[in-house]
């Protein structure tokens, strides 16, 4: 793939769009995760980084192991974000979900 990418020049752009899909993925996820389980799945998200970063490594291909590498990194910025997930509910500025027992 990453042939076909470089011969028309697009290699970047492809990689960049991925990135902004990727990033873009990850927002609502650290809503839904904060909403229904709290800040105790922050670890779910140190698991897929370790695991998106050990792939970017062990992959040849500069397409894919970008992105892998993206996704391991927005995995990782992700567990910082359920905390101040938590903290912008405490603040009232998302809502809080009325069945989860531990609330902030």
């Amino acid at each position: 793939m990453t042939e076909t990418l470089q011969q028309y020049h697009i290699l970047g752009p492809a990689i960049g769009l991925c990135t902004f899909l990727i990033i873009g993925l990850f927002h609502p996820v650290v809503i839904k995760c904060e909403y229904y389980f709290g800040t105790k799945c922050w670890w779910w998200f140190l698991l897929l980084g370790i695991a998106m970063l050990t792939g970017a490594v062990m992959v040849r291909d500069v397409f894919w192991s970008s992105v892998l590498g993206v996704t391991a990194f927005s995995s990782f910025w992700t567990i910082l974000e359920i905390f101040e997930q938590r903290e912008r509910v405490r603040k009232g500025w998302f809502p809080a979900n009325p069945r989860r027992k531990n609330q902030p």
